[in-house]
């Protein structure tokens, strides 16, 4: 299969030659019509000339042979012979053309009649001459009616040159009509097979985009884009590939803070304890500062494996249609013993909204926003979790009436292991990653995690635009 350029290239060339082709068809057709128009222009201007003349033929030839007749004149004789001749052959146009052939056959009997009564002795002339222009009335009507009857055929071929136009009028646009929607067919159906592999670059992409490494990518279609979904594979396995080693990383660096640390909180506990010998005040102190230390390390390496295991779990979604609504109900639930202790009301307002998630990961998000809200609120205060469907996807907001969060933490506040500054007096201190596994379980389905300007306490925003 070519690249994605000469199949497009092949495309329009398709349907130029077939939209060409129809044209060309046209403009044949209607030079052929043009010529047959013309023709029987020029057909009807020789039969109504050849009936004129006709008729003056015949007007001619009654007054030489009257003339003839009365004056007994050779000359005038020969002028009827040579208008007959004349007339004849003009008789003859017309029939050719098919023209009145039975008046034709009078018309010649009639004239055959007249030149019989102009030969014979001269006493009778008079007489002779009455009878031919009583003839000659008689050959006038005949004429008349091949008069009639030439506008008639005229009239006729007309009708039936128009009869032919509108036929090939209506022909020609069956045609037109026929290849502008055989074209519009090919173009959509050439859109639709070449449109075909660039949305399935589209989902791949927003597969790497939602951290779904575990499925290959591989796209048919033209050339170019078939390499484009292999760098896309490529680019998948480096992603797993990175994620891989960070994970690698960060367990053996864990592993080797780990047990050096015990060792020495082992050996702080022997010199609380009195083991080496009985500790000064002044010892006592420096022991205590370092078990302090100790411990804390020891919180922040943990606080690290945690982090690291919650963001390879991100990647392994397994997901199935959820009630984002129950789902929040069971969060607080879940947590109702703590917020309960602190005499905090807990609301969850909204309406069902069921997405494919993945209900453990999108649970823990939920989970730790609550635990937060109810970590910042003060005893007596109010939570409310609410969810709503827009149309760019689904909302889940959480809202406290805590201190809110200083607006130089705000940029801030979801990077790993990073602590603001508005941190509750009464409560343990925290690791910091809580608000970053969030934002790692929320960008795995696709979406997003925003802290919202509030003006009062924390607002924090949960949107699902992908899985809507």
């Amino acid at each position: 299969m070519g690249s994605f350029r000469q199949l497009l290239l092949v495309a329009f060339m398709l349907i130029a030659a077939l939209l060409g082709a129809t044209a060309l068809r046209a403009v044949v057709t209607l030079d052929r019509l043009m010529a047959q128009s013309s023709e029987e222009s020029v057909r009807a201007l020789e039969l109504s000339g050849a009936s004129h003349a006709l008729a003056a033929r015949t007007a001619a030839m009654e007054r030489a042979a009257r003339q003839s007749l009365v004056l007994n004149d050779s000359l005038l004789r020969r002028r009827f012979e040579e208008e007959m001749q004349a007339a004849r052959s003009t008789l003859q146009q017309l029939a050719e053309d098919g023209v009145a052939q039975q008046d034709a056959v009078e018309w010649r009997e009639r004239l055959d009649a007249i030149v019989g009564l102009l030969d014979g002795p001269p006493a009778t002339a008079l007489d002779r001459e009455r009878d031919v222009a009583a003839a000659f009335r008689e050959l006038d009507e005949i004429t008349s009616r091949l008069a009639g009857s030439v506008q008639a055929a005229i009239q006729q071929r007309n009708g039936a040159l128009q009869a032919r136009l509108e036929a090939s009028r209506a022909r020609l646009m069956q045609q037109v009509l026929a290849a502008i929607v055989l074209a519009i067919v090919l173009a959509v159906a050439m859109g639709l097979w070449l449109a075909r592999p660039f949305r399935r670059l589209q989902r791949a992409i927003l597969a790497l985009g939602e951290n779904r490494l575990d499925q290959p990518i591989h796209i048919r279609g033209p050339s170019d884009v078939r390499r484009v979904g292999q760098q896309l594979d490529w680019l998948r396995l480096r992603l797993m590939e990175l994620d891989a080693d960070k994970a690698r990383f960060l367990r053996h660096v864990s592993h080797e803070l780990k047990t050096p640390l015990a060792a020495l909180r082992e050996g702080i506990a022997l010199l609380r304890d009195g083991v080496a010998g009985k500790l000064g005040s002044d010892q006592q102190e420096v022991v205590g500062i370092l078990h302090q230390n100790a411990f804390a390390l020891q919180g922040q390496i943990e606080a690290l494996l945690r982090f690291n295991a919650a963001a390879f779990e991100a990647r392994q979604l397994r997901r199935r249609p959820v009630d984002l609504l129950e789902l929040v109900r069971e969060q607080v639930q879940a947590q109702r013993l703590q917020w309960q202790a602190r005499r905090l009301s807990v609301q969850v307002e909204g309406t069902p909204a069921t997405l494919s998630v993945d209900p453990d990961k999108l649970g823990a998000a939920v989970a730790n926003l609550l635990s937060n809200a109810i970590r910042y609120s003060p005893e007596g205060a109010k939570i409310i979790l609410n969810v709503s469907t827009g149309a760019e996807g689904v909302r889940i907001d959480v809202r406290d009436e805590g201190p809110g969060v200083a607006d130089q933490d705000r940029e801030r506040v979801f990077e790993p292991f990073y602590r603001g500054e508005r941190q509750p007096r009464d409560a343990v201190r925290g690791s910091g990653i809580g608000l970053s596994i969030v934002n790692e379980y929320v960008a795995a389905h696709g979406g997003r995690v925003r802290l919202l300007p509030a003006g009062r306490g924390g607002h924090f925003r949960i949107e699902l635009p992908h899985a809507a």
